[in-house]
Order: structure tokens, then C-alpha cells, then sequence
């Protein structure tokens, strides 16, 4: 089991939770994403190690951008 930790900018209701959320859990291999609204926050659990890239794909496509790290 691996966990990573993100930040996503533009986040500002609870919609854009979900739909994070849901973006996110498409990819392989995710098992639990927990989204903190009032942080940004976007904590990822998966089976392995997670390429950051499919991660920033699914965050975009949710129409949000994951902050620099």
C-alpha cells in the first residue's frame, strides 16, 4: 500500500470535491481518495507507487491543477 499526498488549486465547493474525487479514483490501482476542500488537500491510497503524472492527467480532466510541489 502507498500513500501520496497532493495539492489542488481551484477547488470551491463540494462538487469540485466529487468530481476529484471520482477523476482521481479512476485511475489504476487507487483505492481510497480523501479530498480536503478548505486545503486542497487530495490524499491518495493505492495499491503501489503512483506515476504523479496519470494523477495530474485525472486532476486536469476534473478541470483543476495539482500546485507544485
Amino acid at each position: 500500500m502507498s500513500v501520496s499526498t497532493y495539492t489542488v488549486t481551484g477547488m470551491t465547493c463540494g462538487h469540485c470535491v466529487g468530481t476529484v474525487t471520482s477523476e482521481i479514483g479512476r485511475v489504476a490501482g487507487v483505492t481510497a481518495v480523501d479530498v480536503q476542500l478548505a486545503t486542497g488537500t487530495v490524499t491518495v491510497t493505492s495499491d503501489g507507487p503512483l506515476d504523479d503524472a496519470l494523477v495530474r492527467d485525472a486532476v486536469e480532466e476534473a478541470g483543476y491543477e495539482l500546485a507544485a510541489s
